[in-house]
């Protein structure tokens, strides 16, 4: 319907594209915020005391006697700073990151079903964006540690919904030939959300104004930009919900300057054509079409049921898994960088989105396939030469350049598999898929931290090889280019 009568992307999706993806950059706040709110700022020696106690030349305060040292600026500046996580519990800061992204893990799963079932994409959209304000408030009133811990958990569970409803919400109500670019495009929001974020920090110093500050943006997203958008035709369709999906089907026709021919209706894959436009009686078949339909349901237990299913499932899982410790690892490793933390986000972020252009130009042309294998040994093949350059002297800048190289190979997968995801499994089931596949990135993010606070030449080592065992894995996953989004499970086995 939408190749034929609507308009794949008009005036109408880009509109609803535009708005449904902001929601990406507020992920970024609640996501990278830690990277400033969980730095170890700067130290100096205390008055009188270097020499006797303090060495300024130390490569790390634990060295020092206890007393001869001080943190540089306000002492409460960063959650490292107030709660002393470092030395002995240096691995704090790990943990807290790996629980949030456990948390987003325990969303994606929990949001992916109920965006799938009963709350629709866009519900499931107001209520994240929502919990998001409320538990990243809370966060900045933590009074210790382990308060901050379990409130990063929460937010980490509201979190973990937003990225794959809004895509889903985005993306499905766009024909055929521009899906892939659309579901490109979608990152740029999220690259933007964390380059602004670098700019937020820098203004709000300190990490209790610094979480205020970047949870305000989801309480606006929820009242002044998600009135105006629409719920997805195909989930209204899948749920019975004709008349709401032609409603919506019509409103699109109309924005885009086309029309909907009378008679023309929305059917399942798994339907015959409708015989309507032949019809004595259209107005009476069209109400018997549009209200006598039951809602199609699907779960993740249909997926694994399915041999076919099954198998691209386990590939998404694996390959979503092994980019998300890269991904996300190289965006943390900025702090053992030894360059400008403000500076060093924002030309990460930068680097980003040169990636999306370049595979958002060769995804119609190469095919999904072929670019993530490229993209996922790009990346590893400049994590593995990060790995072998020490940090001393000018080798650190050519070691900022391969982690930012890094980041631009995996930001182009990253993005690429939600594509990629979203296609390889019909409507009735995709953001349980989709959700599925997430939870996984989720897993590998909560390694990430671990691996950034091992430091030395370790956490590149590791990207490298993820990187590279990604890429063989993709070898075996099929090829969507071209092929229409299906509905249900019998269309896409049929």
């Amino acid at each position: 319907m939408l190749q034929k009568y609507c308009g794949e992307f008009g005036r109408w999706q880009l509109r609803h594209f535009i708005l449904t993806t902001l929601a990406w950059a507020l992920e970024a706040f609640h996501t990278m915020v830690m990277i400033f709110a969980d730095r170890e700022p700067g130290w100096r020696c205390r008055n009188g005391a270097a020499g006797f106690g303090c060495d300024p030349s130390a490569k790390s305060v634990c060295e020092l006697e206890p007393g001869s040292w001080e943190w540089v600026g306000d002492k409460a500046a960063t959650t490292v700073a107030e709660w002393g996580l470092v030395c002995g519990d240096k691995f704090k800061v790990g943990l807290v990151q790996a629980v949030f992204f456990g948390g987003c893990m325990i969303g994606a799963g929990i949001f992916g079903h109920l965006s799938d079932s009963s709350l629709g994409r866009k519900g499931s959209l107001i209520v994240v964006c929502i919990l998001n304000t409320i538990f990243g408030t809370l966060t900045s009133f933590s009074p210790n540690y382990w308060t901050y811990v379990f409130f990063r958990l929460l937010t980490g569970c509201s979190t973990g919904g937003v990225g794959l409803c809004a895509f889903v919400l985005a993306t499905e109500p766009v024909g055929l030939k521009m899906r892939g670019v659309a579901g490109m495009c979608t990152f740029y929001f999220f690259a933007g959300g964390i380059a602004i974020l670098s700019g937020i920090a820098y203004i709000f110093q300190t990490w209790r104004n610094l979480y205020l500050a970047t949870s305000l943006p989801s309480l606006l997203f929820t009242f002044l930009v998600l009135p105006f958008i629409h719920e997805s035709p195909r989930w209204y369709l899948i749920r019975g919900r004709v008349k709401e999906a032609m409603n919506v089907m019509s409103n699109i026709a109309t924005s885009n300057g086309n029309h909907l021919p009378q008679g023309v209706l929305l059917t399942l894959d798994e339907e015959s054509s409708s015989p309507l436009s032949s019809s004595t009686n259209l107005e009476q078949a069209y109400t018997e079409h549009v209200e006598n339909k039951d809602a199609v349901t699907g779960s993740l237990l249909d997926v694994i049921r399915s041999p076919l299913t099954r198998t691209r499932l386990f590939l998404a899982v694996v390959i979503n898994f092994l980019c998300s410790v890269v991904y996300y690892g190289l965006s943390l490793n900025v702090v053992n960088m030894e360059t400008n933390i403000y500076l060093n986000v924002i030309l990460n972020a930068v680097a980003e989105c040169p990636a999306f252009l370049v595979t958002a130009i060769l995804l119609d042309r190469l095919g999904r396939k072929p670019l993530t294998i490229g993209t996922l040994w790009f990346s590893g093949f400049f994590c593995l030469i990060g790995g072998l350059i020490s940090s001393a002297g000018v080798w650190k800048g050519v070691k900022m350049v391969c982690g930012i190289l890094g980041i631009f190979g995996m930001a182009g997968t990253y993005n690429l598999l939600f594509i990629y995801t979203t296609e390889l499994f019909p409507t009735v089931v995709r953001n349980a898929a989709l959700g599925c596949a997430t939870q996984a990135s989720q897993m590998g993010a909560i390694l990430a931290p671990m691996m950034v606070v091992l430091g030395g030449w370790l956490p590149f080592g590791v990207f490298a090889f993820c990187g590279i065992v990604g890429g063989i894995f993709a070898f075996y996953l099929p090829e969507t280019l071209n092929q229409p989004l299906y509905d249900t499970m019998a269309g896409l086995e049929g």
